[in-house]
């Protein structure tokens, strides 16, 4: 899943981007606010990081910018005022959820992990596909309480999935919330993966739905 950071501090953004690959995300940097909402308007994000306070545009006006414009990823908001007022303000615009300066950075991923599986429909971190089982908070697949040895790409590949089960996923949509913004999207990469997957989870759990996209059958909240 993909995740922007709209943050000014190189250091603390650098941080966040580390423990958000840690935690499953491939996340892009927007080191200012006019960047942030270019890319949150334009690109496909599952989940957005914003601080409030940056150069170019604040916080407050790209989060309004962006659901001016329908854009509608759950956005973690970031401050280092604790006044309420500026809480409030965040939520009025359009947030989701808010930490206060200074975090811990599991925190971060925590509420971002959070978000995302809100958003696609599930109350409970722990999803599952017919024998399959996903631990979003432990970031571990398991297939009948065994854990499934998965490389990165198809752990993302197969964790998006379980967050969407049920339904058609293109190829466009996967390769959209999969790679970052400077990577170039394979379609046949994904084609070979899901190959792989479907020899490490079983067949029949992942259907090829010809010029559509993927299925994973046996979605549970």
């Amino acid at each position: 899943m993909r995740c922007l950071i709209v943050e000014d501090d190189p250091i603390l953004s650098s941080q966040i981007a580390d423990a958000m690959s840690g935690g499953g995300f491939v996340p892009d940097i927007a080191a200012n606010g006019t960047e942030g909402e270019y890319m949150g308007a334009t690109e496909s994000y599952d989940v957005a990081v914003l601080d409030l306070g940056l150069p170019g545009l604040p916080g407050i006006e790209v989060l309004t910018r962006w659901r001016a414009q329908g854009v509608t990823m759950p956005v973690l908001i970031l401050t280092a005022r604790g006044d309420w007022t500026d809480k409030v303000a965040g939520f009025r615009a359009g947030a989701d959820d808010y930490a206060v300066k200074p975090f811990r950075l599991d925190e971060v991923v925590l509420r971002a992990q959070t978000l995302l599986r809100r958003a696609a429909g599930h109350a409970r971190p722990m999803l599952s596909a017919g024998p399959l089982r996903y631990d979003t908070q432990l970031g571990v697949i398991t297939r009948d309480g065994v854990a499934l040895k998965l490389t990165a790409f198809e752990a993302r590949i197969l964790g998006y999935l379980m967050h969407h089960p049920d339904r058609i996923v293109s190829r466009t949509e996967l390769s959209e919330h999969l790679y970052d913004a400077d990577s170039d999207r394979d379609f046949k990469s994904i084609e070979v993966v899901i190959g792989r997957l479907r020899r490490k989870i079983g067949d029949g759990l992942i259907e090829t739905r010809r010029s559509e996209g993927y299925v994973l059958h046996g979605g549970g909240a």
